[in-house]
């Protein structure tokens, strides 16, 4: 059986580890971080990627996790409530779910660990690809302030957004400019908040608040905001920027977020990016996840594109490492990985680009459609917007299943 090297322990590398240790291939998984809890991760999990870690047989193991099942959104612009969808209670099996990520991650590499032919490193740094002969054949690594290489018979990368593999190998990326970031911080939950409710908050300072329950208690917070406004507000101190966002949305929060101001935990700034590599493979080499299309957060798609490109990934490369297949023959097998994962990709984050405009849009259009909503609501436009996800995003998934 060939060898595997995954370089990235996040959904996409830890789920297509399980998967091919599980069938018997030997997989050496490298993370850079000794655990990982680390900063904020994508949380919400939508029917999409639950479903592929349902086909991986974990749905039991999946549901046990620590989790908070949405069962309600209501849009504000001010002390006004301009929408609210409720899950119908029969829908919410179904629907997104706040998932701790460091969990689903240990969960996903200690059924990894079950097999014998799986490995999990950690605190491991990769520093470079080992080429012979224009081929990919293994990375140059750093663990314990020592330097060695690390060689398979194919590696893959799924070592997110900031990607050494990807910017060691050379692969280049059309990036699509995002005039956005989003500060996530996290509050403790208000007494007033209904259980599994997410909030949408058309702020005063031109762009939206979501505020939703999290996994552990607390009250999770996301504030889109035009690229570089942040570096003014964080030169006036926590105090400065919390008491500028209590004044963004509605009165209520607004007060609790004042009277818990000294109780902000895990503030950190997401620089939205969004792009994808023209090519993510090279000769001995596959890409997928945040290493190969790094998504905007709108829509929360990113951890479940991820968890979908694993799948495609085992499916495509597991009947040629289990049939001892050439170089060539695992190089075409990483290329109809893209072939198949790469329209649906492009969809989302054309989709996520048309709704960015929204999350910092201070213009007409977003005004008129902040209005319409009532309107929008009262034709059953909005039914199904709390069940499974915005319905523009699940229209273009292609249908998926674990075939190995």
């Amino acid at each position: 059986m060939k060898r595997v090297l995954i370089v990235g322990a996040g959904p996409a590398g830890a789920a297509l580890a399980y998967i091919l240790a599980s069938r018997g291939v030997p997989v050496h998984l490298l993370e850079r971080q000794r655990d990982f809890s680390r900063e904020f991760r994508g949380e919400g999990f939508q029917p999409s990627g639950q479903d592929v870690l349902r086909q991986m047989g974990l749905g039991a193991r999946f549901d046990a996790l620590p989790s908070v099942r949405m069962a309600a959104v209501s849009v504000w612009r001010g002390s006004r409530k301009l929408l609210s969808v409720d899950v119908p209670e029969q829908a919410r099996d179904n629907t997104v779910r706040i998932v701790s990520q460091p969990a689903l991650l240990e969960m996903l590499v200690e059924e990894a660990g079950r097999f014998p032919h799986f490995r999990l490193e950690r605190g491991v740094a990769v520093r470079d690809v080992v080429r012979e002969g224009g081929r990919v054949v293994g990375v140059r690594v750093e663990r314990d302030g020592h330097e060695e290489e690390l060689r398979a018979d194919f590696v893959i990368g799924t070592d997110g957004r900031n990607s050494v593999l990807r910017r060691k190998a050379g692969l280049h990326e059309d990036r699509t400019p995002q005039s956005f970031d989003i500060l996530w911080c996290k509050v403790p939950v208000p007494a007033f908040w209904r259980p599994g409710e997410a909030e949408i908050h058309a702020t005063t300072l031109g762009g939206l608040c979501l505020a939703f329950p999290s996994y552990d208690g607390m009250l999770q917070l996301g504030w889109s905001m035009r690229k570089g406004k942040f570096k003014e507000l964080r030169g006036l101190g926590v105090e400065a920027w919390v008491e500028a966002l209590s004044r963004a949305v509605r009165p209520e929060l607004g007060a609790h977020l004042l009277a818990h101001r000294g109780a902000v935990s895990h503030p950190f700034l997401l620089d939205v990016i969004c792009d994808r590599l023209v090519h993510w493979t090279a000769p001995g080499l596959l890409l997928i996840g945040d290493a190969a299309h790094p998504m905007s957060p709108v829509g929360g798609q990113g951890v479940n594109v991820a968890l979908r490109d694993a799948l495609v990934a085992a499916n495509h490369l597991f009947p040629v490492l289990a049939a001892e297949g050439s170089p060539e023959a695992l190089d075409a097998a990483a290329a109809r990985v893209q072939g198949e994962r790469l329209p649906e990709v492009s969809d989302i984050q054309t989709i996520q680009t048309r709704q960015a405009r929204f999350l910092v849009g201070t213009g007409l259009l977003p005004r008129l459609m902040l209005a319409a909503l009532p309107l929008l609501d009262k034709l059953g436009a909005t039914r199904n917007f709390a069940v499974g996800g915005d319905r523009r995003f699940r229209g273009v998934l292609r249908p998926l299943r674990l075939a190995v």
